[in-house]
């Protein structure tokens, strides 16, 4: 009779316990990347980033030849909106050299590509504000994020031959 009492608490208890069974193991299945970059890193800077980053910084300034000082700067809302969107391409250009096929590494090429994404975006925002002095102010810092990386990734002692 004991031991029916006893086997009896212990079916009980084993059935009262509310310990749920641990979660599955899923193993996320490994996806090839959906992207397929049409030009090498090299080409992007020269037929991309390079022609919109000129754009950008060429929209403000001031010349002084024999005739003077001249000031620069857009005088329409579409010139002002091509020097935005020059802002836009080199931020998204940041975005297309971190696809697996560009990035050199996990570290420091992201966080140059990330840099040069967070200044142009910089640079949006001025060009949309029509700011002459913001443009160009941010024209600089646009210009040092590129010399950051250039320095490494392009003529620095650990660079190497964009593909």
């Amino acid at each position: 009779m004991l031991r029916c009492c006893v086997l009896a608490l212990l079916a009980t208890l084993v059935a009262c316990d509310k310990t749920p069974p641990p979660p599955p193991v899923v193993t996320p299945p490994v996806v090839a990347t959906p992207f397929k970059p049409a030009v090498t890193v090299r080409q992007l800077m020269d037929e991309i980033v390079e022609p919109a980053a000129n754009v950008y910084w060429e929209a403000v300034g001031s010349v002084t030849d024999s005739r003077g000082t001249r000031e620069i700067a857009p005088k329409t809302d579409s010139q002002w909106v091509a020097v935005r969107n020059a802002a836009t391409v080199v931020a998204e250009s940041g975005n297309l050299m971190m696809l697996n096929e560009r990035a050199r590494n996990q570290d420091e090429w992201m966080n140059l590509a990330r840099a040069l994404i967070e200044v142009s975006e910089k640079a949006r925002v001025a060009a949309e504000k029509h700011d002459t002095k913001g443009v160009f102010d941010v024209g600089a810092d646009m210009y040092q994020a590129c010399v950051n990386c250039h320095a490494i990734y392009l003529v620095g002692p650990k660079a190497t031959p964009p593909r």
